[in-house]
């Protein structure tokens, strides 16, 4: 058992620092997959994964930094090195947070992000990945993800990848008679389509399931279609505006189809990617990617600036809140194996001393008797362990791991120390702490480390 928190390591591939090539190369697998397959490595206790159409991120908990390192190995096959960001158990605590409040989003404060969290959370739950360390840290991000959203301006303007593709197309065309084609039926086809109600003159929605298109037509009060993946290509040749956002692994479109198009423009949101490539060399067809939303979300970024400051300021302060959990776990914990020792010595001093006065009496104890002896014990071991208790959460909250190293060994022989933070820390239990314990505590300790 790992009194505490275990150590946390992460890697994130981004848009900020990745393609989106090299992003797809990261989600070769789904989020729970991932998680579980991080399970297996060799010292690996929790896994939490992130995949989204931007980013690709991967955590786990283990009782050393390198093999949680060496752990997320794995996760990375295939990535360039110079795609990844490697964080360390603050770093990660920290980003978590940042990526929750949409800090991180290519359009910044997003909505839909938080959303995406607290999916990969349950998908993480749901492979056994989560245990008490990523549940603080996972719980926490959420909870200031929702704190920067209504008590900030965060989120005010374009939130959602699907919005951006809107706006950059209107920068691009004229859209009032313009027919659009969304390819998708999922959360980022739905706030493409939304965005384009009131934009366009008709929207087309197709999808592989025919009753998810349908129900994205209703929500809208625009003349709207739904067609299946079949009528794809007539769609197309329809359309002046394609956004793009399946759950695909495969092209849905590919250069054959766009070829007599015509005049087209193609925005293509999806994670993998939707349309080949090659479609760039088609003539009348101008195609564009979530890195071609990136000047769309400059203009989002300088406006919600100031609202990002407050935010940063928020999240240091949940930070602080969540180092200060994870403290206080830990000296329960101590706390928790220092009474079950304490516990277990009175329990026998108790029965030997109970023993003894049953053996001088002719009539024995009487219950009421036994009763007080009891009440005499429980109360002795909590007058004496009230002062370590407390020093135990002082060693806590000062970091000073070398009195909670000295009390796993006094009372959790079976319990992992946490590392000191000295490499010369003493061995030993402190003159303070000696003179708090009873003889017969002493006693015990030096015949058990015997």
């Amino acid at each position: 058992m790992n009194i505490g928190t275990g150590i946390i390591a992460g890697v994130s591939v981004s848009y900020s620092h990745a393609s989106v090539e090299q992003i797809e190369a990261a989600c070769e697998t789904s989020e729970r997959e991932a998680v579980e397959a991080l399970l297996k490595r060799p010292g690996v206790s929790e896994a939490f994964v992130l995949q989204t159409c931007n980013r690709a991120e991967a955590y786990v908990v283990a009782d050393e930094a390198e093999t949680a390192r060496e752990a997320l190995d794995d996760y990375l096959v295939g990535v360039d090195p110079g795609a990844t960001r490697e964080l360390g158990h603050e770093e990660s605590l920290r980003h978590l947070m940042r990526v929750a409040c949409g800090l991180e989003s290519l359009v910044i404060g997003e909505d839909q992000i938080i959303g995406q969290v607290r999916e990969a959370y349950e998908a993480a739950r749901g492979a056994g990945g989560i245990g008490s360390t990523l549940d603080d840290a996972v719980l926490k991000a959420l909870h200031v993800g929702e704190r920067a959203r209504s008590e900030t301006a965060i989120n005010e303007g374009v939130v959602s990848l699907g919005s951006a593709a809107v706006e950059l197309a209107e920068s691009e065309r004229d859209l009032a008679d313009a027919t659009a084609l969304v390819v998708g039926a999922g959360k980022m086809a739905t706030l493409a389509a939304r965005a384009l109600d009131d934009a366009v003159n008709r929207v087309v929605v197709a999808n592989r399931t025919l009753p998810h298109a349908e129900h994205i037509v209703e929500e809208l009060d625009t003349d709207a279609a739904a067609v299946g993946l079949a009528a794809l290509p007539i769609a197309v040749e329809e359309a002046d505006i394609v956004v793009t956002a399946t759950g695909s692994d495969d092209h849905v479109l590919d250069s054959d189809t766009l070829e007599e198009v015509g005049e087209t423009l193609i925005i293509d949101i999806a994670q993998p990617r939707d349309v080949t490539p090659a479609a760039r060399t088609v003539e009348e067809v101008e195609l564009h990617d979530l890195d071609s939303l990136q000047s769309v979300t400059d203009e989002t970024r300088s406006q919600r600036r100031e609202a990002a400051e407050t935010v940063e300021a928020m999240i240091d302060e949940e930070f602080d809140h969540l180092i200060a959990q994870y403290k206080r776990k830990r000296a329960d914990q101590v706390i928790g194996a220092m009474y079950e020792g304490a516990e277990r010595i009175k329990a026998r001093e108790l029965r030997t001393a109970v023993s003894k006065l049953e053996a001088e009496s002719d009539d024995g104890l009487t219950d009421e008797q036994q009763e007080i002896l009891e009440s005499m014990a429980d109360a002795l071991v909590g007058q004496i362990l009230s002062a370590p208790t407390q020093s135990l959460r002082d060693a806590a909250e000062n970091d000073d791991w070398t009195t909670i190293n000295t009390a796993l060994q006094l009372f959790g022989p079976g319990l992992k120390p946490e590392p000191a933070n000295r490499p010369d820390a003493p061995d030993g239990i402190p003159d303070e702490m000696r003179r708090q314990m009873p003889d017969a505590v002493l006693e015990q300790l030096t015949v058990d480390d015997d």
